[in-house]
């Protein structure tokens, strides 16, 4: 047994059983095959319902990226959401663009950046979902800056049938993310589960976020542990 799975055996005993089951429930539909990656988003109903969505749809990992506006989460409307979602933030400063920062991680993490934008043509249900993807959604006025749209490997609209030619950040999100991963969790030739090692690291991580004076109790183990 290693170090992480005898922290994780020790948090057990102040986990219910009814607890233990749901991290495993929820577990089995996480990935990080998709990613999602937000600019400059300021309005909080919209940063919370990213959050919201990212956590429903079992998508792990939220970006950041933060200029002029600090994404904000609207007290209540994500319902905890963000504590199960790992959220990565980029700001300026110290980044000279956020974007770029952003960008760099995802393609050295070996995602293809995916832009949405109303003016193509690529479709959520002509989008290839094999490679691993990272799907960027820009500001509510502004849409996504051309430091995401000059590195973008692939572009990706939802078809709008009225006068209104795009949809709100978040409703786009939610649209997008919910056309994509149920043909992802019905595709048998992609590996799109959490690895066991970052199953353990998730259970750890949502032990910890879940147990009453986690600080004091884990002080006491590794008092325990010299």
């Amino acid at each position: 047994m290693n170090e992480s799975e005898r922290l994780f055996a020790y948090l057990q005993e102040f986990l219910s059983e009814q607890r233990m089951q749901r991290f495993e429930e929820v577990m089995s539909w996480r990935t990080r095959h998709f990613a999602v990656a937000v600019e400059d988003v300021y309005q909080e109903h919209n940063a919370s319902a990213i959050i919201r969505t990212c956590d429903c749809l079992g998508i792990q990992e939220l970006h950041i990226m933060e200029r002029g506006n600090e994404f904000r989460v609207a007290k209540g409307m994500a319902r905890g959401a963000e504590k199960w979602v790992d959220v990565h933030y980029y700001q300026e400063p110290p980044h000279e663009n956020s974007a770029l920062a952003c960008l760099k991680v995802l393609k050295q993490q070996g995602y293809q950046i995916v832009a949405t934008s109303p003016h193509y043509d690529h479709t959520p249900a002509t989008f290839n979902i094999t490679p691993r993807s990272a799907f960027f959604f820009g500001h509510e006025k502004y849409g996504l800056s051309e430091a995401v749209t000059d590195q973008a490997d692939q572009f990706i609209s939802i078809p709008a049938y009225g006068f209104t030619e795009s949809y709100n950040v978040s409703v786009a999100a939610a649209l997008l993310l919910n056309d994509l991963v149920p043909r992802l969790h019905q595709s048998s030739g992609i590996k799109w589960h959490l690895s066991d090692e970052e199953k353990l690291e998730k259970r750890i991580d949502w032990a910890k976020k879940s147990i009453l004076n986690v600080e004091k109790i884990l002080e006491r183990y590794y008092d325990n542990d010299r």
